[in-house]
């Protein structure tokens, strides 16, 4: 069984995706998490961001993989920690918009995703690399509650900053990021993380 989770940055989705997998014994996949993976050897290897071609050869080259305890590894490094850095926030759009990137990373993430029962979150899950998901869920928050998310993990940052990223970020991504015609959206910005995955578990085991 697949479920695919999507939204917007600080709508939640890591976290509840993170969750819902521990509590079904599912794999998680974060896509992002490939992405910010690629933009980390990019600038490690000085690969152009503007080089789509040579950043998807590059892509080829290295494939990410989950290791033990979702671990992000590229090009034999742990780079769990360091592809949250702000210098990455502010690159991996500029990596993650060229189509022949995306193509090979959508590869990727299937040839994981379809390993076995998996929760994988993103911007285009449910409606580009895995259209047949079983699950499909997007969800929402408000701008405030979003920025106040992404603040809590990158501690330094102003408010108003973080607010300007999140509004840029969301016209970059806004052609990827759109709920598929048969996901069940929710607004998650007044509900705990236990409320979210409680929902989205009722639905998983409707479906079962």
């Amino acid at each position: 069984m697949i479920v695919a989770i999507d939204g917007p940055a600080g709508s939640g989705k890591s976290t509840v995706a993170q969750t819902l997998a521990r509590r079904l014994g599912f794999f998680y996949l974060d896509t992002g998490a490939m992405y910010r993976a690629l933009t980390w050897l990019a600038l490690r290897e000085g690969t152009p961001l503007d080089d789509g071609e040579a950043l998807a050869r590059l892509a080829v080259e290295h494939p990410v993989t989950f290791g033990a305890g979702g671990a992000v590894e590229i090009a034999g490094h742990d780079v769990t920690e360091a592809i949250r850095e702000a210098d990455i926030d502010r690159h991996v759009p500029e990596v993650a918009r060229h189509p022949a990137v995306r193509e090979v990373m959508r590869e990727r993430q299937r040839t994981l995703g379809n390993a076995g029962d998996a929760v994988i979150e993103g911007r285009d899950i449910g409606t580009v690399v895995v259209p047949q998901a079983d699950v499909k869920v997007f969800l929402v928050a408000n701008e405030a509650e979003r920025a106040r998310r992404r603040g809590a993990d990158r501690p330094g940052v102003s408010a108003t900053t973080l607010a300007a990223d999140l509004r840029a970020r969301d016209e970059r991504d806004a052609v990827n990021t759109r709920p598929a015609p048969d996901a069940l959206v929710l607004d998650t910005t007044t509900l705990t993380v236990d409320e979210v995955v409680s929902r989205i578990e009722a639905l998983v085991e409707e479906r079962r």
